[in-house]
């Protein structure tokens, strides 16, 4: 399924939430793109960094590793970051372009940030002050008033930006979309179909308990995305 911005491109694939081996083996094998770890302890997904220094040892080369913060301090990152070897820092919480990009000039990380479709907010000009000062994407995820993320729930995807660039066009309306909330095996296809997006994010959708995946569900949600 092509996407506006890179109409050759198959639709990549985030697992996030990971929390044991098995998991992500389960996740590799199938397919992911990407495999993702939260390091925020309120979540019931969270992981230290001395647990995912051993998960780790079970992502094979060309597949990226994903850390979620939460309003994390400098402290607590590098400290992350030492101990294991994270490809992408991706921000969930409520910080600014600036500190994103402090943050990763801190690192010499590159990140994306989650933004909530907050059905009074206009994303658009949201997406192009992060896009601007070195964004890499944006993830877009349903809105909750007291959860950042993991909420379960999908938001009303004919909301979601459809920006029509030159392919080499690299003005801040260029920027990677990536589609999470709400999704699962049953409906990703349906939801790739209407949005576009260049990635989707799963967590709970291929989940038996909350930090548990299933394998059956993660390789159907996988083939799914390549319908």
């Amino acid at each position: 399924m092509p996407n506006s911005a890179y109409p050759t491109m198959r639709t990549r694939v985030k697992i996030c939430g990971l929390t044991r081996a098995q998991d992500v083996q389960a996740a590799v094998q199938a397919g992911a793109d990407a495999v993702g770890f939260v390091f925020y302890p309120p979540s019931p997904r969270a992981v230290t960094a001395e647990q995912v220094a051993k998960l780790l040892d079970y992502v094979p080369p060309f597949v990226q590793t994903v850390g979620l913060f939460v309003d994390v301090d400098d402290a607590d990152l590098r400290h992350i970051l030492k101990t294991v070897r994270i490809d992408l820092l991706q921000f969930h919480g409520n910080e600014t372009p600036e500190q994103c990009a402090r943050l990763a000039a801190l690192t010499g990380k590159r990140w994306i940030k989650a933004l909530q479709m907050n059905p009074d907010v206009d994303i658009q000009p949201i997406i192009a002050r992060y896009r601007a000062i070195g964004a890499s994407g944006i993830l877009l995820d349903a809105w909750h008033p007291d959860l950042f993320g993991g909420t379960g729930h999908a938001f009303d995807w004919r909301r979601f930006p459809q920006f029509e660039p030159f392919p080499n066009d690299r003005s801040q309306h260029q920027c990677p979309l990536i589609l999470a909330g709400g999704l699962t095996p049953d409906n990703v296809a349906e939801a790739i179909r209407q949005t576009r997006a260049f990635a989707v994010d799963v967590s709970g959708g291929v989940e038996s308990a909350k930090g548990i995946k299933d394998e059956t569900l993660i390789q159907r949600f996988i083939a799914a995305t390549h319908q």
